[in-house]
């Protein structure tokens, strides 16, 4: 420390300001005989040096970093965009040349611009995917893929050679993740004209589907949503239509005992109703003393196929007026019942 005479301090205040050196203040009480100051003694020759030093600083020229202008000020117009963005990246918007605005507009003035914006970096884009990088994209997959096959020609047969349909949804949202956990929701539709299936394994599998089956468009239609993944949800819709498959081909001991009653469907084949018709009119005709008609030709006359359509669908539709309607038309015929005049 220094020590400064007390001559210095006449006619200061309290405090007095005794010397500035190298940005430091030396300050003492007014009484007292000596002050202190917390700068370190120098010698001559480091006085010097410092000045010197100082003094080239001051000469030196100071450079100054201009800012650059944005991508968008020195973009051609005829530019190739797929080089701006080649993949899937966040919003640039110095890379952007559109006056995007995004976000909620404070006090009734507009959106704020597309700078330094997190709205825009937080959600999706498609800029990675605009018409000519698509094309380049098929082009460079064109050498990997084959022709499609000639013979496929149609959706008939599409749907002939590949009869099983597969539904699933990508969306596009702004939340915290790009996968959308709705996307993992698989759905399966097949025609069950076009499954290997006869009588007893069709109705079987109509039974187990449930309300899972259109009867108006025979489609079979299975949504599976239970895995986290896509494709797990997808394996598992197979699975279950495998099952499905196997299972109604298989006849139980209990099948056997089902009666007429216990049927799904109304069937006229060895029916009590066919049975009467039968009867009821080779009674008729053996009272008209008409030739040996067999019980093949009956089934085979128009009267006889009216009268089975209207009891069928009688049977499995309910009685509705139309059915009714129908019902005492075939039964008129069937009878050759004249109308009273």
């Amino acid at each position: 420390m220094v020590p400064v005479g007390s001559a210095a301090l006449a006619g200061a205040g309290y405090w007095a300001v005794l010397s500035r050196c190298c940005g430091r203040v030396v300050v003492a009480p007014l009484s007292g005989s000596a002050a202190y100051s917390s700068v370190p003694v120098l010698s001559s020759r480091e006085g010097q040096q410092r000045e010197a030093s100082t003094r080239r600083r001051a000469r030196t020229p100071q450079i100054t970093r201009t800012q650059a202008p944005p991508r968008t000020e020195r973009m051609a117009v005829d530019q190739d965009w797929t080089s701006v963005y080649p993949t899937a990246a966040v919003f640039k918007p110095a890379s952007v040349p559109l006056p995007i605005r995004m976000g909620y507009p404070v006090k009734r003035g507009v959106p704020p611009p597309k700078e330094g914006n997190l709205e825009l970096i937080k959600i999706p884009n498609f800029l990675h995917l605009t018409p000519p990088a698509i094309k380049k994209h098929c082009a460079a997959l064109k050498d990997f893929c084959t022709e499609w096959p000639s013979a496929l020609d149609s959706d008939e047969k599409c749907e002939q050679h590949f009869p099983i349909e597969t539904e699933t949804v990508d969306y596009v949202s702004a939340g915290t993740s790009i996968r959308n956990p709705k996307a993992r929701v698989v759905t399966l539709r097949v025609k069950l004209s076009n499954l290997n299936l006869d009588d007893h394994a069709k109705k079987k599998l109509i039974k187990l589907v449930g309300d899972r089956y259109c009867k108006d468009t025979d489609m079979l239609t299975i949504t599976t949503d239970r895995c986290p993944l896509r494709r797990q949800n997808y394996d598992y819709g197979i699975h279950l239509l495998t099952v499905l498959y196997h299972e109604s081909w298989k006849t139980e001991m209990w099948e056997s005992e089902k009666t007429e009653e216990d049927m799904e469907e109304y069937i006229w084949e060895n029916s009590c109703s066919q049975k009467n018709a039968l009867d009821t009119l080779l009674r008729i005709k053996a009272s008209e003393s008409v030739g040996d008609v067999t019980k093949e030709e009956l089934l085979e006359s128009e009267e006889v196929k009216n009268y089975r359509n209207s009891v069928i669908a009688l049977k499995n539709e309910g009685e509705t007026e139309k059915n009714m309607s129908q019902y005492k038309e075939s039964v008129k015929k069937l009878l050759n019942i004249q109308a009273l005049p």
